[in-house]
C-alpha cells in the first residue's frame, strides 16, 4: 500500500501543523519508506518505534542550529511516526516496542494480511485524500505543482482556509 500512507499522511500533518513551509515530500516518504522493508521479508527494525526515534534524534543532532535544514527533515520522521499509526504496529507488541522485550523476532514479525478488498478501500481513500489536496491546492497549476514538487511547499495564499487541530 502507497496510496494510503502517503493520502493521510499529507492530509494529516496538514491538518495537525497547518504550515506552507513543512516539506511535505518528505513527510510521504517517511510514510510509505518502511513499507519497502517488506519487499525484503517480514517486517523489522523499519516496523519498530526505535526507528522514527532514532530518526528523529539523527535528525536533531545533525540540523542544530540550522533551522531551515530541520524544517525540511523533520518530515521524514513524522512521516514514519504515522506510517506505525495508520499501519497499527502497535498491535504487534514484540516488534513495535522490539528491543524493550527481548530480541527475538521469531515470532512477532508475522505480517498481518489484510483482505485485498480492505487494500483496495485503503488505497482509495488514499488517492481520494491526494486528490482533494491536490484540487483544494490547486497543484494542477504549473507554478503551485512546481513549488511542490522542487520544495515540497505549499502556496501560502491558500493556506488561510486550512485551521490546525491543535
Amino acid at each position: 500500500m502507497v496510496f494510503w500512507f502517503a493520502g493521510l499522511s499529507f492530509l494529516s500533518v496538514l491538518l495537525v501543523f497547518n504550515s506552507p513551509a513543512l516539506d511535505y515530500r518528505m513527510v510521504m516518504l517517511g510514510s510509505v519508506l518502511p513499507g519497502l522493508e517488506l519487499l525484503y521479508g517480514p517486517p523489522w527494525f523499519m516496523h519498530t518505534l526505535l526507528f522514527p526515534v532514532a530518526v528523529m534524534t539523527v535528525v536533531m543532532v545533525l540540523t542544530r542550529n540550522r533551522r531551515l535544514v530541520r524544517r525540511r527533515w523533520l518530515g521524514l520522521p513524522i512521516g514514519l511516526f504515522l506510517y506505525l499509526v495508520f499501519e497499527g504496529a502497535w498491535r504487534r507488541t514484540e516488534l513495535f516496542w522490539w528491543p524493550a522485550f527481548g530480541t527475538d523476532l521469531s515470532d512477532a514479525a508475522t505480517p498481518s494480511l489484510k483482505p485485498l478488498g480492505l487494500v483496495v478501500v485503503m488505497e482509495v481513500v488514499g488517492l481520494a485524500a491526494l486528490a482533494w489536496l491536490t484540487m483544494r491546492f490547486r497543484l494542477t497549476e504549473p507554478a503551485r505543482r512546481e513549488l511542490f514538487v522542487r520544495e515540497g511547499r505549499l502556496s501560502r495564499d491558500l493556506m488561510d482556509g486550512v485551521e490546525p487541530t491543535c
